[in-house]
C-alpha cells in the first residue's frame, strides 16, 4: 500500500553502507519509522529530503509492519538554523521534543504545525531563541494533556495574583504569599505571556514579545515545568546549554 503524506525528519540513523533510517512525523499517520534505502548514496534522489529536520513530501510503502521511503521531495529545510550552531542544537532539541510526545501510527493534529511554525521562526529570526524556545515548550506540553492551570490562584482565586509563584509540580499558579516552596517566580508580563501561549491561535504562537526579566522568568518556568511532566532529560538540551555558556565567555 503506497501512502502519499508530508512529514519532517525527527531523527536519522545511518543503517547499514548507503541507507538511513528515520523517525518522521508525518501529518496523515503519525510519527513513522521509515526505511530510506539508498539515502546515503552520492546523487541519490533521497539525499536531501532525508537529513534532520527537512521537511517533505513524501511516497511511503507499506510492507507488513514496516515503511519504506519510494519517493520524496524536501519543501523546506529551513536554511537559517545552519547559521550558527546554537540554532542548530536548539531545532534539534525541538526535534527530540517531538518525537518524545508523538505516538507511533496516531496523528496529533496540532503537533506538526507547531513543529513546523517553530522552526521556521527559528530559522527566520523571527523572535530570540529564548523566547522560541519558551514558547515552544510550553505549547508542546498544553497540546500534549499538560496544559497548566493558570487562569487563577489556586489556593485564593484571583485571577490576578500578586507575585505569582507556578507550582511546577502540581501545574498551577498561587499568589505570592500563597505559593508552596517548589514554586517558580511569574511576574505578570511572565505570566500574561505563558496565558497567551496556552490560548492562542497556533498562527499566532510568535506574535508577542517579551525580554529581561519577564523572559528570564517564563523560561526558567517552561523548561522546568516540561522537563517534570516528560519525567526525563534530552541530549540535545544540555548541548544546547553547553553551547549557549562557550558563547558567553
Amino acid at each position: 500500500m503506497y501512502v502519499n503524506t508530508t512529514g519532517i525528519v525527527l531523527r536519522e540513523t545511518a543503517y547499514k553502507d548507503s541507507s538511513k533510517i528515520l523517525t518522521v512525523l508525518t501529518a496523515d499517520e503519525g510519527k513513522l519509522t521509515v526505511s530510506a534505502r539508498g539515502a546515503i548514496r552520492k546523487n541519490s534522489k533521497l539525499a536531501a529530503s532525508t537529513q534532520l529536520l527537512v521537511f517533505s513530501e513524501m511516497t511511503l510503502l507499506r510492507s507488513g509492519d514496516r515503511w519504506i521511503l519510494t519517493e520524496a521531495r524536501s519543501v523546506e529545510q529551513f536554511t537559517g538554523l545552519r547559521d550558527g550552531v546554537g540554532l542548530l542544537a536548539l531545532g534539534a532539541y525541538f526535534a527530540e521534543l517531538t518525537e518524545a510526545v508523538a505516538d507511533e501510527d496516531s496523528p496529533n493534529r496540532e503537533l506538526l504545525p507547531l513543529v513546523l511554525n517553530a522552526l521556521f521562526a527559528l530559522s527566520n529570526k523571527i523572535r530570540t531563541p529564548d523566547l522560541i524556545k519558551s514558547a515552544f515548550e510550553l505549547r508542546l506540553v498544553a497540546i500534549s494533556g499538560y496544559s497548566p492551570m493558570l487562569d487563577r490562584c489556586a489556593v485564593c482565586g484571583a485571577t490576578e495574583p500578586e507575585g505569582a509563584v507556578f507550582d511546577v509540580s502540581g501545574g498551577s499558579i498561587a499568589c505570592g504569599g500563597c505559593g508552596g516552596p517548589d514554586g517558580a517566580a511569574l511576574g505578570k508580563g511572565a505570566l500574561h505571556a505563558a496565558r497567551y501561549v496556552i490560548s492562542c491561535e497556533p498562527k499566532r504562537l510568535f506574535s508577542f514579545k517579551l525580554s529581561g526579566q519577564a523572559l528570564s522568568e517564563m523560561s526558567d518556568a517552561s523548561e522546568r515545568y516540561l522537563l517534570l511532566q516528560l519525567d526525563r532529560g534530552f541530549r540535545a538540551l544540555d548541548y544546547y546549554k553547553g553551547v549557549a555558556r562557550f558563547a558567553e565567555q
